[in-house]
């Protein structure tokens, strides 16, 4: 059966050790940490922890067996290289700023719209698709797609009229007949 010691007096113990620990070399332990992190903050932090290694070994701390000093940096430099270690292997965090702008969504729906107007740009005739791209994607006025087609701006505007109307007819009967498709977004998308 093993030997209790009272849990008070082990704790006094305890309690002295690091508190002379602290005395006789915190100063040191606290520049060496300092200097070699730039951060009195971190340095505080690796003291704390190096005070604590020593709590947990304070049967191993001994003159006899070495430098306690030197056990002492040498448990700071350690936990200084493990944070170091640890934090290269972190990704960078990125700060949002106005020219990192946050992703906000994904835009493949945006592409497969793309390529179902285009499909269905296909089907119109000749002049409801000329209208259309002088309009839509040349962004001319009523009047410069007549004159620049040589048609009547009333003309220009009754062809594009027909040939959206079209458009939203052939992309909802193709929507609707794929399976788990609002008939709704699909007319939202060819407005």
């Amino acid at each position: 059966m093993a030997i209790l010691r009272p849990r008070k007096r082990q704790t006094s113990s305890d309690e002295a050790l690091i508190r002379s620990l602290y005395e006789e070399h915190g100063g040191a332990l606290i520049a060496y940490a300092t200097r070699l992190t730039g951060d009195r903050t971190a340095a505080e932090d690796v003291l704390q922890e190096t005070l604590l290694r020593a709590w947990r070994h304070a049967h191993e701390l001994s003159e006899s067996t070495g430098s306690i000093r030197g056990w002492l940096f040498t448990v700071a430099r350690n936990i200084i290289t493990d944070r170091a270690r640890a934090k290269s292997v972190r990704p960078a965090e990125v700060a949002e700023s106005p020219v990192t702008v946050p992703v906000s969504r994904d835009h493949s729906d945006q592409v497969v719209d793309s390529i179902v107007a285009l499909d269905a740009l296909e089907t119109l005739s000749e002049e409801h698709r000329s209208v259309l791209v002088e309009i839509y994607f040349r962004g001319r006025t009523v009047t410069e797609t007549a004159e620049h087609l040589g048609i009547p701006p009333g003309t220009v505007k009754s062809r594009s009229h027909n040939a959206m109307k079209s458009l939203r007819e052939h992309v909802i009967g193709r929507r609707a007949k794929a399976p788990g498709t609002s008939v709704a977004r699909v007319a939202e998308v060819t407005r």
